[in-house]
């Protein structure tokens, strides 16, 4: 059973974390809405779809900004124990420092794994269907890209003919084992064109050696073959790269197909790990945030710590930013690009911690 302190402590941390998550997500539908109007002021839909579209998208907003709301969250839990004098109440009921802060540390443990396992799973379902209703009205939405289990699929539109691309991986720069149907907008085939590789650079595909099939007749030519399209390596890569679409089962599922394919599956990995070591990376901040606090002089204005939360988010992003992209680019190990910072966070809190019952 818990304590009646531990009751309050946790009851307090909650309730700040859920008025910090409201405060923003407040502003990210106020910064979200108008770029939706932005977006449909001249397609003719109706007056609701900027408001519907903005609802579903900012769950997974909030989600990212999660590591900042549990760092001001903390400050705001002490900073009305210093205004009400609690702190020293709890003090002469034995309470150390120490304590509350593992009281905090364990809660923004669970927190995390709950938010992980509920919040982020719903999260993702709604930005995949704000992405599949924004596309819609984009023109994006004539290109297709999918990848499963028989390797990867373009759906082009290009000329008046539509294109149908099966590739069974991607090397670099190149599509491999590579079958292109052209079709006319009555769908009826008009040719096929077959090759061992296809560079893809640039948007002119490069096909070797094709082999097209016209009527039922096949002509192997062995001089290369330029090709108009929409797609080159960079564009199929960004088509994949929203991921944070997909639930966890979902991400498993497409680094399992990426790997098949033969197609880079770090940035899965890193995001995977970041799920799974967010309990972890909100803890570490909840227990910086708590040093913090009790390293800076009582008496200060809300103003200021809000101030210095903000200051501290800001640094922590671009540390975690920084590490990521190491990881992304391949210049550090994977591992090392979502845990380095973590640790790093951990030893300042750490050394934070030695003296923290003295203050």
């Amino acid at each position: 059973m818990f304590k009646t302190y531990q009751k309050y402590i946790i009851k307090n941390f909650i309730n700040k974390f859920l008025f910090i998550s409201l405060v923003f997500f407040s502003l990210i539908i106020i910064l979200t809405v108008l770029e939706e109007i932005s977006f449909f002021k001249e397609i003719d839909v109706n007056l609701f779809y900027p408001y519907i579209l903005t609802l579903l998208s900012s769950p997974i907003t909030l989600f990212e900004i999660f590591p900042f709301i549990f760092l001001i969250a903390t400050q705001f839990v002490f900073y009305d124990l210093f205004k009400k004098e609690e702190l020293n109440l709890l003090k002469t009921n034995g309470l150390s420092n120490l304590k509350i802060i593992k009281i905090l540390f364990l809660t923004s443990i669970i927190i995390g794994i709950l938010s992980i396992l509920f919040f982020y799973n719903a999260a993702s379902k709604l930005k995949f269907l704000y992405t599949d209703i924004k596309n819609n009205f984009s023109n994006d939405n004539k290109y297709l890209a999918v990848v499963n289990n028989e390797g990867l699929w373009l759906k082009d539109e290009i000329n008046e003919k539509i294109l149908i691309v099966k590739s069974a991986n991607i090397d670099e720069n190149f599509l491999k084992d590579v079958i292109i149907s052209e079709l006319n907008f009555d769908f009826s085939l008009e040719r096929i064109i077959q090759s061992e590789k296809i560079d893809i650079n640039n948007k002119e595909w490069i096909i070797e050696k094709p082999i097209i099939t016209i009527d039922n007749i096949t002509q192997k030519k062995n001089d290369n073959l330029i090709f108009k399209t929409n797609f080159d390596n960079d564009k199929i890569y960004n088509l994949f790269s929203n991921i944070s679409t997909l639930n966890i089962y979902e991400l498993f599922n497409l680094k399992k197909d990426y790997e098949n394919l033969g197609y880079s599956s770090d940035e899965i990995k890193i995001h995977l790990l970041r799920l799974f070591s967010a309990p972890l990376f909100y803890s570490a901040l909840t227990v910086l945030s708590a040093v913090i606090m009790f390293n800076f002089r009582r008496g200060k204005s809300l103003f200021f710590y809000v101030l210095q939360g903000i200051s501290t988010s800001v640094i922590i992003y671009y540390i975690n930013f920084m590490f990521s992209s190491m990881g992304n680019n391949g210049q550090i190990p994977i591992m090392a690009s979502i845990f380095l910072p973590i640790l790093f966070i951990s030893i300042i809190a750490t050394i934070g911690l030695i003296r923290v019952n003295e203050k």
